[in-house]
């Protein structure tokens, strides 16, 4: 019910008005020119803890400990109010020591009786605690999803930017964009999950199968924070990427051997080191120019703060990867 509409019906029955009054939802409490209690509607003694025997006659702004005794809200019933016909939504936040912190939205209208032109004030509170707490939530989870979009818009056109087209096909470099960008998502999809995922795990995702039935790890559990966990699964990817074309996974008994150990670094920083070695491939020959992936490798190490060595060594590649954590 509206503010008008109760003041409408306050001036016509005073019976039908204390019915109706006793059944809203919303607190209502009536003030009289003294700003003492004249009456309260049952949701007001309900949401405010109190008793109706405790608080008829009782200075409004003395109730509950004074906790109603709120500098801007006090200005507004005692001096807004008897210049104004009405004020609509006045905003009271407030830690009140019934109910703790609560945020309300206040209706307040003058009322003159005709029968004695005596003055009373109407006052209607609506808790938008929830409410508000909602649309932040709300604001945030759009912000998040606005700045992630972003994200990944910058991660897609820096894909497409550094996947070769030069004397490719376009379904060759249709194929190749696809393979980095469904890596990503995998990698996007644990960085929103969770704050930090283990190393293994993320091994497992970046190679995808068939080749994580290849895939052989060793080392201790080391967590990968979810900032970092997209740039280093796309050096995992790369390096399968490279072992699906020419390294051990073109073989069916091929195997790739990832171990990993911790060590102290300057400033008392942790370094990952990680090697990566295929075996049972076939024989590789160092390229006579660096390809994209190795690019995309090496500069992606450099952007977390680490490096890379890559050693194409006749009986199967090689790479150490060292990261700080």
């Amino acid at each position: 019910m509206m503010l008008e509409d109760l003041y409408r019906l306050l001036r016509a029955g005073h019976v039908q008005a204390q019915v109706v009054v006793d059944t809203m939802t919303q607190p209502v409490v009536v003030l009289d020119q003294g700003l003492s209690v004249l009456t309260a509607n049952n949701a007001f003694l309900k949401t405010f803890k109190v008793e109706r025997d405790d608080i008829l006659g009782q200075v409004f702004f003395e109730l509950g400990n004074g906790q109603w005794n709120i500098p801007e809200f006090r200005q507004l019933i005692g001096s807004i109010i008897p210049k104004a016909a009405a004020v609509v939504g006045f905003e009271v936040k407030h830690d009140f020591p019934s109910i703790g912190q609560r945020t309300f939205l206040v209706d307040a209208r003058r009322l003159v009786h005709p029968d004695d032109n005596s003055t009373s004030i109407l006052v209607l509170f609506e808790d938008v605690t929830e409410r508000q707490r909602h649309d932040a939530e709300k604001d945030f989870i759009i912000a998040e999803t606005r700045h992630r979009m972003k994200n990944l818009f910058a991660v897609v056109r820096a894909l497409a930017m550094q996947t070769q087209a030069e004397g490719r096909s376009g379904v060759d470099y249709r194929d190749s964009f696809l393979r980095r960008f469904e890596a990503t998502l995998r990698a996007q999809e644990i960085a929103a999950a969770v704050e930090a995922t283990d190393l293994e795990t993320l091994l497992r995702e970046s190679v995808g199968e068939p080749a994580a039935r290849q895939l052989f790890c060793d080392g201790p559990s080391v967590q990968i924070k979810d900032s970092r966990i997209v740039p280093t699964s796309m050096i995992f990817h790369e390096l399968a990427t490279n072992a699906a074309k020419y390294g051990a996974l073109t073989n069916p008994d091929g195997e790739l051997h990832v171990r990993w150990w911790l060590e102290d670094g300057p400033r008392n920083r942790k370094y990952l080191n990680c090697e990566w070695r295929e075996v049972n491939g076939p024989s590789v020959k160092a390229p006579t120019c660096k390809g994209l992936g190795t690019e995309l490798i090496e500069g992606t190490s450099a952007h977390l703060g680490g490096g890379v060595e890559i050693d194409f060594a006749p009986q199967g590649l090689t790479a150490t990867i060292k990261l700080p954590v």
